[in-house]
């Protein structure tokens, strides 16, 4: 059984801690928290990312990334529940407060074989936005997937104007390989993209980061 230290209070345990958030996967129990989250975070999300807003497309679109070996979601919460000696917001070590859904990060596409590729969807929510948390958990989800998943290359692929998103990739140390014209339809419309990816021999070793049985 999980303790207290490495599990959220009402949640699966965690895949991987840093020093402000956790990742694990997705599960068809958290529709109600990320549906509410992402119908608040419409604003920043439009017009770059479509996140389900409702519990029916929620459903569909867990059922997806749970049961295709192409794909695996991970969520991201900020950890405010007093663990490893952290308590927020005036609780007590006693009654921590429970961690926190801050956004999301999705492999697809993955291919093992020669390739072992994933390609990278992920967002924030709007409370989450520009305190370093989404930074934080690419670091963690990249790990997993260059270490538990025997990933080798991981891609994203980010419309032009879309500048919050080519400066995470940029401070995770991803390389930019090109410009894929009418590369996905977003939106209505077939839009432009920009290439980039990192590989398993570009990432540094790191100790402060814990991953969990």
């Amino acid at each position: 059984m999980p303790s207290s230290s490495t599990a959220r209070p009402t949640g699966p345990p965690y895949l991987a801690l840093g020093p402000h958030v956790g990742i694990r996967k997705i599960t068809h129990e958290d529709g109600t928290e990320f549906t509410a989250a992402a119908r608040a975070s419409t604003g920043h999300h439009r017009p770059w990312l479509f996140p389900p807003l409702t519990p029916e497309t929620y459903t569909d679109y867990a059922q997806r990334l749970i049961d295709d070996p192409a794909r695996i979601g991970f969520l991201v919460y900020e950890r405010l529940g007093g663990r490893a000696g952290h308590v927020s917001r005036g609780t007590s070590a006693s009654d921590p407060m429970p961690d926190r859904l801050a956004g999301f990060i999705n492999i697809n596409n993955i291919v093992h074989g020669a390739f072992r590729c994933g390609a990278l969807g992920y967002g924030a929510f709007s409370h989450a936005v520009g305190r370093g948390l989404l930074g934080e958990a690419l670091d963690l989800v990249l790990r997993h997937a260059f270490g538990p998943l025997h990933l080798h290359r991981l891609e994203a692929n980010i419309q032009p104007a879309n500048h919050a998103s080519l400066a995470l990739v940029r401070r995770a140390g991803f390389r930019h390989e090109g410009f894929s014209p009418a590369f996905l339809h977003v939106d209505g419309a077939w839009r432009d993209h920009e290439r980039w990816a990192l590989t398993s021999e570009m990432i540094a070793p790191r100790s402060n980061s814990r991953t969990e049985d």
